[in-house]
Order: C-alpha cells, then sequence, then structure tokens
C-alpha cells in the first residue's frame, strides 16, 4: 500500500523502496516495534479472559508445566496483527503469492483461535483432531489451486526437483495434493513443537530466516540460476512476508522467553506453520524445508513414531511425545531444552541453504556468456 501512495507521489522515494531486501527489513523493524510496544498491553487483556489450562494425557507434564497455569495464551493474535500490519504497509498487494500468504495466515489463525477457545471453554484437548485437520485441508487446498494456476504458467513451475541429482519430475496435478501435504504438514509440526517457552518461536526464527534467503533467490533470476533454484519471478516478494515473520515472532519472543509471560497459542502456531510451509511451496523448496525444519519434523515424527509402535507392539519408543518432553523426562531443565533445540535449528537452517547449490543441472556445461545473453538479470527488485 505504502509502495501505491509512493509511487503517486515521489518517484525517488518510491524506487528506494522497490527493493525488497529493504522492505523486508523494514516489514521486520515494524512488526518487532508493534509486539513490543503493544505485547504488555495485549498480555494483559488476554490474562484477564484466557489463560492456558495445563491438560496432558501424562501425568508427569502436568505436574512440570504446573506452575504455568495462569499463564496467558492466543499470544498468536499479536504476532499475526503486527504480520499483516507490516505486509499492508510495505508489501505489493497486487502480488499473487503474497495474496495467498494473508489467506493462509487469517484462515489458519482464526482456526487456531477456534480450538483456543474450545479448551478455553471445557473441551479439554480443543476441537477433534479431525475437524482442525479438515479445517487445515481446507484452507491449505484452496491455497495449493492458487498455486498450482500461478506456477502452471511459469516454466518449470510444476518440476519438483531431485536433491542431489539432475532429475526433475514434472507433476502436474500431483503439485496440488503435495502442496497440501506441506502446508498441513508443517503447521501440525510448528503447533507439536510449540510446548516449552521460546521453542517454538525461536525456532521458527531460524527457519523462517532460512527460507526468506530461498524465496528471495528463487525471485531473482541471476541468484536462481547460479544456486539452481527454479526463478519464481512472483515469489521474492514473499521476502516481505519472512521478514514481517520474523519480526513478529522476535518480538513474541520477548515475552514469551522463560519463564513465559504469554503462550503463542494454536492462533500462532498454526497460521506460522502454515506460513512456512507456503514459502517452501511458493518456491518449489519442499526437500529443502525438511531440512531446514528439522527440528520440527523430528518433533512432528517423534509423536507419529510413538502412537505407531505403541499401536503395532505396545510399547513406547520415547518416555514422552513430542520429543522436547522425552528430555524433560530425562531430567534436562526447560532452558537447556529450548536452547539446544535451537543451536539445531540455527544449525540445520544454514546446511538447508548451502545443500541448494548441490543439486546438479543437466545444461551445466553451458558457459556463463550463454547465460548473459539468455537469461535477464533482475538486480535487486
Amino acid at each position: 500500500m505504502l509502495i501505491w501512495l509512493l509511487d503517486l507521489f515521489s518517484e525517488d522515494t518510491a524506487g528506494a523502496l522497490s527493493k525488497i531486501t529493504l522492505r523486508a527489513a523494514l516489514a521486520a523493524v515494524i512488526s518487532f516495534t508493534l509486539a513490543v510496544l503493544f505485547g504488555s498491553r495485549w498480555i494483559a487483556w488476554l490474562k484477564s479472559r484466557y489463560c492456558e489450562p495445563i491438560v496432558s494425557d501424562s501425568p508427569t507434564v502436568e505436574r512440570l508445566h504446573r506452575h504455568k497455569s495462569r499463564t496467558p495464551t492466543m499470544g498468536g493474535l499479536f504476532i499475526i496483527a503486527g504480520i499483516l500490519t507490516a505486509i499492508a504497509v510495505l508489501g505489493r498487494l497486487d502480488n499473487a503469492l503474497l495474496q495467498m500468504g494473508i489467506l493462509v495466515a487469517v484462515g489458519l489463525a482464526m482456526l487456531g483461535a477456534v480450538d483456543d477457545l474450545t479448551k478455553l471453554r471445557g473441551g479439554r484437548n480443543g476441537m477433534s483432531a479431525r475437524k482442525k485437520i479438515l479445517g487445515q485441508t481446507t484452507i491449505a487446498t484452496v491455497i495449493a489451486l492458487l498455486a498450482w494456476r500461478l506456477h502452471s504458467d511459469v516454466p518449470g513451475g510444476l518440476d519438483l526437483a531431485i536433491p542431489l541429482t539432475d532429475l526433475r519430475l514434472s507433476l502436474g496435478l500431483w503439485y496440488v495434493p503435495l502442496a497440501v501435504l506441506v502446508i498441513v504438514g508443517s503447521s501440525n509440526a510448528v503447533n507439536l513443537t510449540d510446548g516449552l517457552d521460546g521453542l517454538a518461536g525461536g525456532c521458527l526464527i531460524f527457519t523462517t530466516c532460512a527460507m526468506g534467503v530461498l524465496v528471495y533467490a528463487c525471485g531473482h533470476a541471476e541468484l536462481a540460476y547460479y544456486l539452481n533454484l527454479p526463478h519464481i519471478p512472483e515469489c521474492g516478494e514473499l521476502t516481505v512476508l519472512a521478514g514481517a515473520m520474523i519480526g513478529g515472532l522476535l518480538g513474541f519472543l520477548w515475552f514469551n522467553c522463560h519463564p513465559a509471560q504469554v503462550f503463542m497459542g494454536d492462533t500462532g502456531s498454526l497460521p506460522l506453520g502454515g506460513l512456512l510451509g507456503l514459502l517452501a511451496v511458493a518456491s518449489r523448496q519442499e526437500f529443502a524445508l525438511v531440512l531446514v525444519a528439522g527440528v520440527f519434523v523430528a518433533e512432528a515424527g517423534s509423536v507419529i513414531l510413538q502412537v505407531g509402535f505403541y499401536k503395532w507392539k505396545k510399547r513406547r519408543i520415547f518416555r514422552c511425545a513430542p520429543l522436547h518432553h522425552h528430555f524433560q523426562f530425562l531430567g534436562w531443565p526447560e532452558n537447556k531444552i529450548v536452547v539446544r533445540f535451537w543451536i539445531a535449528s540455527a544449525l540445520l537452517a544454514v546446511l538447508g541453504v548451502a545443500s541448494v547449490k548441490l543439486t546438479l543441472r543437466d545444461d551445466r556445461a553451458e558457459s556463463d556468456s550463454k547465460l548473459r545473453a539468455g537469461v535477464h538479470t533482475e538486480l535487486d527488485r
């Protein structure tokens, strides 16, 4: 919106703010500032209405977290509010992928709010798993169909690159179920990780930084070619979304670090995970997300393994799932678990970005002169 207004009055200022990297940085500043300035008021309002009930199928988990019973939840409201404000001010709202990001944020935040309110009003575990998955799948399917239509017009936009090879699978309509799986899976993985003070928020910051680099590179023709990434012209604008997410998460972590003054709740974890999945789908970096978001994958995987193995053998692999509870049961202090998971997330983010160059290209013998002659260079737009 701001870009459109500046275009009307000042070409020089609008030209400076047309730079994606600058707008992404400013979006981070805006969402962080809003979270820090208004966070205390939000928390006071939430505390008078929405305090987290400490409910678990494990008596040990309930005992370990009993002291958090008066901590307000639904803190995701002010994260999403900050993100949407930053996007409204600095994003190009005519960008199709950015519009999809707004739909994901609003749709999954509303679903998460219903789930949180259900818990607060006496529903022990919130919405039923079936209803929650149905809601997530419906939203993800709408986004996947819109993304499929957009990527169908991009050369190679529906191809899935196999890591460490020069193979590319043309997905066609199979693109849609893959996109749904990534968005829903990412949303649930972040939701499962949100169990300790600062855990999900800190890991999301590192993961979003890595995905922000990848969406920027995919939107930049020369960088995309150099890194063997698909060039998706619309994709670069999602860097502004990634910047807003990082700023909002930093602002939230200001209050969510141990001992937490507020919890994210499903209101925050579902949309933030969904946005992470959208960044991967939009940039066609679904495989990279598995590595970059390795902590979230491990958390979700631990639950799947625990449930599946128990149904099969009537025995448990972990002392408790998700994985962070397993380490709590081993006697690790909460702060130690959180910081070590942050370290793992940071390392995986670096490895994930570095690994994209390892994907081979079948035309890698082409000369640089031919590249410059045939590929339109998009400097920092």
